[in-house]
C-alpha cells in the first residue's frame, strides 16, 4: 500500500500544472515542495509547525486554486514586478474583497495573479496532499471548506488568495 501511495505522489508531480508555490527552482516544475519525512512515513520527524498526522476526519488531500500577488524581492518574482510589499498586500486585499463578494475566481486570477500560466489555468493547482505545499499555504488551504475563500496568506512568494475546490 505504501508503494502505491508513493507512486501516486510521483505521478502527481508529473501531471500538475506549474505554480510558484514551490521550492523547486526550474521553470515549469509542479506546485510542490519536497515532502518532509514524518513520524509515520519515512522515519524522520515532521517539519517544524507541521502535524505528522492529520486529525481524524480531516482530509489528507484536497484540491484548490489560488492567485498570487508578488512584489519586488519576493522569491521567484518576475523581474517585471516592481511593486513594493505594501502595494502587493493592498492589491491582494482588493482581489480578496472581490472574491469574498462572489466574483468569479477565474476572472480575478486573470486580473490579479503574477504567477506565470495562472490565467490559463484559472489558478487551478489540482489535488495535493499534506506536506506538498509551503507550510503557510498548506495550513490555510486545509482549513477551508470546499468553495470557501481564504484570508490573505503570505509566503516567501508574495500574497495568496486561495479557494478550495474540493
Amino acid at each position: 500500500m505504501k508503494a502505491v501511495a508513493q507512486l501516486a505522489a510521483l505521478l502527481a508531480l508529473v501531471v500538475v500544472p506549474a505554480c510558484v508555490v514551490t521550492t523547486f527552482e526550474a521553470p515549469g516544475d509542479p506546485p510542490r515542495v519536497a515532502v518532509a519525512p514524518t513520524a509515520s512515513g519515512s522515519g524522520g520527524p515532521a517539519a517544524p509547525g507541521e502535524d505528522a498526522e492529520p486529525l481524524a476526519g480531516q482530509p489528507t488531500e484536497i484540491a484548490a486554486r489560488h492567485l498570487l500577488v508578488s512584489y519586488q524581492g519576493a522569491l521567484r518574482a518576475s523581474p517585471s514586478v516592481t511593486r513594493s510589499k505594501a502595494e502587493a498586500q493592498a492589491r491582494a486585499t482588493e482581489a480578496l474583497t472581490r472574491a469574498k463578494a462572489g466574483e468569479s475566481f477565474e476572472t480575478l486570477v486573470k486580473e490579479y495573479s503574477d504567477e506565470p500560466g495562472a490565467a490559463e489555468r484559472g489558478g487551478t493547482l489540482g489535488r495535493f496532499g499534506r506536506g506538498m505545499m509551503v507550510p503557510a499555504f498548506e495550513k490555510a488551504a486545509f482549513k477551508l471548506a470546499p468553495g470557501e475563500v481564504s484570508d490573505l496568506v503570505e509566503t516567501q512568494f508574495g500574497f495568496h488568495v486561495i479557494q478550495r475546490t474540493e
